[in-house]
């Protein structure tokens, strides 16, 4: 269910589309439900429908479909408009879009629980007062039936004190969910359809109700407020953490470590404090990631290592840092950046679309882009690549070996032959013969005895 508006939130954003971990809350759902390997995932939508049809998203292997909840009567009114799209031979598991950590494990359960014959649904009783929350009433017997679940505005002071409340995750057969949502009705407070009536609809016809009870809250948190959201962010990166943990990976502070995306770790990886990985990024045996780095779409090879403050920005190209490669502090690889074995990219160093082979290095203040590097290149201080003739991009070829001195424009498409030296300052416009030295700056001129322009007084 994704249809609400998320007053709450302060946001002209669907409240589903915000995003935690990088993901919209809905798409944790969508996701979520996949990998239970859903023969489709259904989205109610409502509030902003048009945004959140086109900002979520289904695994190739599930189809994703839409309907629309206009207007808004309540959960049971939202879950009725789906039902001409649910199967009659299928499981319905009812979910909601802002809810995005419920663990796909707990959902295993409660379908064996509803064994395709029961409607079951998710409770939580932790002890404390459940204030807000639509109560689980039970039976007095020893067997404790799942009679009713009550909606705090409709609850009596006696059920107000129940402790048990129902989570809003329900499985059932899918027959046997139509024809309890065709008894609903809007006899309440509120005027709405409430979903939680389906309940007592089913006790009533003589059907058994299962109740799978968990502890942790944080599997059916909600998100209603930004305040929410952001403590529902930190749980999410205490998880991530704690996974990497506990598959090897030294991180210097879980509390200080953000993933808005997957991260591939193998062994002996180590992350320093407020790292931000997005997309998918991949590190590889031994790589060391250092203070304050930002890292997107990106495989860090073997025994590679990223100083403070390395900017990764791989987007759909992505970035590739060699074995053994050092880079930082404060280096910016973009889209295309391909370094190979022991590759050196210094401070304020920027490299996009181009191959580095092993061996070369820039260590400070230069730019590459368009560039095709080969081994064992020293290319210096202050020198850029003239990339863009100002419609259109060239490729600049610099051959193995090759020196570029300091504060060198290489005006693409150009090629440094093998083993060249270009001298520094200079602005090369042609290519360059293997083994050369290439000098092209203006002829030095001194004039003995010139006076520097004084100020004028008055």
């Amino acid at each position: 269910m994704a249809a609400g508006k998320g007053t709450r939130m302060k946001s002209q954003r669907p409240k589903v589309l915000h995003r935690l971990g990088g993901r919209a809350l809905a798409q944790h759902v969508i996701d979520c439900a996949a990998r239970l390997s859903a023969r489709s995932v259904v989205v109610v939508t409502g509030h902003g429908a048009e945004q959140v049809e086109s900002g979520l998203s289904a695994p190739c292997a599930t189809e994703l479909r839409f309907v629309r909840q206009s207007p808004q009567l309540g959960t049971g009114h939202a879950v009725q408009q789906a039902v001409p799209v649910l199967p009659d031979d299928g499981v319905v598991l009812v979910l909601n879009g802002d809810v995005p950590l419920i663990d796909p494990g707990t959902l295993e359960a409660l379908l064996q629980a509803c064994g395709g014959e029961h409607l079951a649904l998710l409770s939580v009783d932790t002890g404390a007062d459940a204030t807000g929350y639509g109560r689980i009433v039970r039976a007095p017997d020893g067997e404790r039936a799942v009679l009713a679940i009550v909606e705090e505005k409709d609850a009596s002071d006696e059920q107000r004190r129940i402790t048990e409340w129902y989570s809003g995750v329900m499985a059932a057969p899918a027959r046997l969910l139509k024809s309890l949502l065709g008894r609903l009705t809007n006899d309440n407070r509120q005027g709405e359809y409430y979903l939680t009536d389906v309940v007592r609809h089913a006790v009533a016809a003589g059907q058994a109700v299962k109740a799978l009870t968990t502890r942790d809250e944080i599997q059916v948190a909600g998100v209603n407020s930004p305040r929410q959201l952001a403590e529902l962010e930190r749980a999410y990166q205490r998880r991530v953490a704690e996974t990497l943990m506990d598959q090897g990976v030294r991180l210097a502070d879980p509390a200080r470590l953000d993933v808005r995306g997957e991260l591939v770790c193998e062994e002996d990886v180590e992350i320093d404090v407020n790292c931000v990985f997005e997309g998918r990024v991949v590190l590889r045996a031994g790589a060391r990631i250092g203070p304050n780095c930002v890292i997107a779409n990106a495989e860090i090879q073997a025994g590679a290592e990223l100083q403070a403050f390395t900017h990764i920005q791989g987007e759909k190209l992505g970035v590739t840092v060699g074995p053994g490669a050092q880079i930082g502090p404060f280096a910016r690889l973009r889209p295309g950046a391909q370094l190979g074995a022991d590759v050196h990219i210094g401070n304020f160093v920027e490299v996009k679309n181009s191959t580095l082979a092993a061996g070369a290095k820039a260590n400070h203040l230069a730019y590459l882009g368009d560039a095709t590097v080969g081994e064992r290149v020293n290319y210096g201080a202050g020198s850029i690549t003239a990339n863009y003739d100002g419609a259109n991009k060239h490729r600049t070829v610099i051959e193995a070996d090759v020196h570029v001195g300091s504060n060198c424009v290489l005006v693409a498409p150009v090629t440094i032959g093998a083993g060249g030296t270009v001298g520094a300052g200079s602005t090369i416009t042609k290519s360059t013969a293997p083994g050369a030295l290439s000098v092209a700056r203006g002829k030095q001129v001194a004039l003995e005895g010139w006076q520097r322009p004084t100020k004028k007084k008055g």
